[in-house]
């Protein structure tokens, strides 16, 4: 059996994410209201495009948010707004502690390239686990559910989708990966996400 792939989603999956939290962070620094900020950034010519690898480098990313906020933002204060609204599930940490254990596992989170200088920052509970595999969609240039970030993925590993298993809290990003032939679950608990990765290990040691 060759080796497997466990691809896991960050935000709502490994940590809370409250993005009203954020985005009260957000106002709080900008002095923007969350339907200005919205407006200005939370579209497809802004984050959603950085998450899809518009913006080349984090550095790029920010000069770009400066820009549509019409204002200096501080990269530290930007990065410490984002992780007041991350939590860790220490029960989806001990899942993936298990997937790793089974075979390889890395990260998949719709972020651009400044949340991805900064997740070890952010999420440091994953650095043990992760290692040198934590990656956001603007690393890969597209992001969740285009089936082409999910090709991507299995190229960077050298893995067959039939050897894949992925992980996210939206059912859209789950059917985007489940497109390409990976293992694809849509998760709702701990409990959930634990009993499924031990499945498709057993699935795949199974078909053999």
């Amino acid at each position: 059996m060759s080796e497997l792939l466990f691809i896991f989603d960050m935000d709502d999956v490994l940590y809370d994410y409250d993005w009203r939290v954020r985005m009260a962070g957000m106002t709080e620094l900008t002095g923007l209201s969350l339907q200005e900020l919205r407006e200005r950034w939370w579209h497809d010519r802004g984050e959603w495009a950085a998450e899809a690898g518009y913006f080349e480098s984090a550095q790029t990313y920010l000069a770009a948010f400066e820009g549509a906020m019409g204002m200096p933002i501080d990269e530290a204060e930007w990065v410490r707004v984002r992780g007041s609204a991350m939590t860790a599930w220490p029960q989806s940490l001990a899942a993936v502690r298990r997937a790793s254990e089974l075979g390889r596992v890395t990260l998949l989170t719709n972020n651009g390239p400044l949340v991805g200088k900064h997740l070890a920052t952010l999420a440091p509970a994953l650095v043990e686990l992760f290692g040198e595999h934590l990656f956001t969609s603007s690393h890969y240039g597209a992001r969740k559910p285009d089936p082409v970030v999910f090709e991507r993925v299995l190229a960077a590993y050298d893995a067959a989708p039939e050897d894949a298993f992925f992980a996210d809290d939206l059912q859209v990003n789950v059917a985007g990966a489940a497109s390409v032939g990976i293992t694809a679950h849509h998760f709702e608990s701990p409990a959930e996400l634990l009993a499924a990765i031990e499945d498709f290990a057993a699935g795949r040691r199974g078909s053999l």
